[in-house]
């Protein structure tokens, strides 16, 4: 039987609201520095060029959930080469389990490439969506454990972590960098049997690099609501074998990511059912809401939550994050005594030494965080037998 849990920042500068300028210069150095590292792992340069393996292959065709030959072949390769050799015929696609809550990949399916690899051989891969709702056109990054092309989970659904930076989070989404740590955590979390192997789903945050869009479709802007809220997930379901309830979707997302998260999960609690927050934000504040204050209202976490405790539910998970050596856990602390109660679940986990970037934000969720969500959500099934 499988051990997981059963149901019961990154490297660019955070978003800055136009009141917090005297917290602008610290952090933005924080995250300048980070990016240096980063730089230099993803341009493999001296600091970490002697592991070419971390690249090999990057560029090559990925295909996630691809299933494995029948036993006693070789999948096809070689079957054909001799002459008059018949060629094995490929595997059947996989029905799924008698739970009526999976669904299999409904496609079609993209066109990923490679772009990192872990030491355990799964990959992270990228492709570029042009989502059907929204109308924006954007990267996303995927990453699935090795447990998803493992035969026993072949007609289960995963769970599905999308997974937010912080900053602009534009061209790039920084937890696709495998020098966070973020796959690793999973992965070794699965080992330890306290993750769920999660699937974990990465897209750009912004539609660009001038301002922030607060994950909301803003009047006259690229509706990254709607990208982040509805095309994304649908992205993941046409790839990937998925839960249809929400008790296999979740958010992670640091700083302007763990607002966009967190403010998502409140408005559409019947799709997705948590949130791991770390160092984030708790209201929307771009200028671009500059003369829509309704609109804006309808993206504040705060009047989300109000509205979710005065309807009774659903319940929803929030779980913040934060350094003890960074700012912002005072309004955190806020939300939770005013708004953490009914349907709405809060808690806070203090990151001890812990600064405002990714890799302290994974090391709380390798403390506990994974395992708080994992608790919280579904996990895939595995066959009998």
């Amino acid at each position: 039987m499988h051990q997981y849990p059963q149901q019961s920042s990154g490297h660019e500068p955070e978003r800055e609201p136009e009141r917090a300028q005297g917290r602008r210069k610290s952090r933005r150095a924080i995250w300048t520095a980070a990016g240096v590292a980063c730089a230099l792992l993803l341009g493999g340069g001296g600091f970490a060029a002697y592991r070419n393996d971390w690249f090999s292959g990057n560029g090559e065709a990925v295909s996630f959930g691809k299933p494995r030959p029948p036993a006693g072949t070789d999948g096809g390769a070689g079957a054909a080469s001799g002459s008059g050799a018949k060629k094995a015929e490929p595997p059947a696609p996989p029905k799924p389990s008698g739970d009526p809550d999976v669904q299999m990949p409904a496609g079609p399916k993209s066109d990923f490439k490679q772009t990192a690899k872990l030491d355990d051989g799964t990959v992270i891969a990228k492709t570029r969506l042009t989502g059907a709702k929204s109308g924006f056109e954007g990267d996303v990054w995927v990453w699935a454990p090795k447990e998803y092309d493992d035969p026993k989970y072949a007609k289960s659904a995963f769970p599905v972590l999308i997974a937010l930076p912080g900053g602009n989070g534009f061209p790039t989404n920084y937890w696709a960098d495998r020098s966070l740590g973020l796959q690793k955590a999973v992965s070794e979390g699965v080992q330890a049997g306290t993750s769920l192997p999660f699937i974990l789903v990465m897209p750009v945050l912004n539609p660009d690099n001038k301002y922030y869009y607060d994950g909301a479709d803003i009047p006259g802007q690229p509706k990254m609501g709607t990208w982040i809220a509805e095309d994304v997930p649908d992205f993941a379901r046409a790839n990937f074998r998925t839960y249809k309830s929400r008790d296999g979707w979740a958010f992670m997302g640091s700083s302007s990511g763990a607002f966009v998260g967190m403010k998502t999960l409140l408005q559409h609690p019947d799709r997705f059912k948590a949130v791991i927050a770390s160092g984030g934000e708790i209201t929307p504040d771009s200028p671009l809401w500059k003369g829509h204050q309704a609109e804006m209202d309808a993206n504040n976490p705060e009047k989300l939550a109000d509205q979710l405790i005065r309807t009774g539910g659903p319940e929803v998970y929030i779980n913040f994050q934060v350094g003890t050596k960074e700012t912002g856990k005072d309004r955190m602390a806020k939300f939770v005594q005013q708004y953490g109660k009914g349907p709405v679940k809060t808690t806070i986990r203090d990151i001890q030494n812990g600064e405002h970037n990714g890799w302290h934000y994974v090391r709380g969720m390798k403390e506990g965080s994974l395992e708080w969500v994992s608790k919280v959500l579904k996990g895939p099934r595995p066959e009998a037998g």
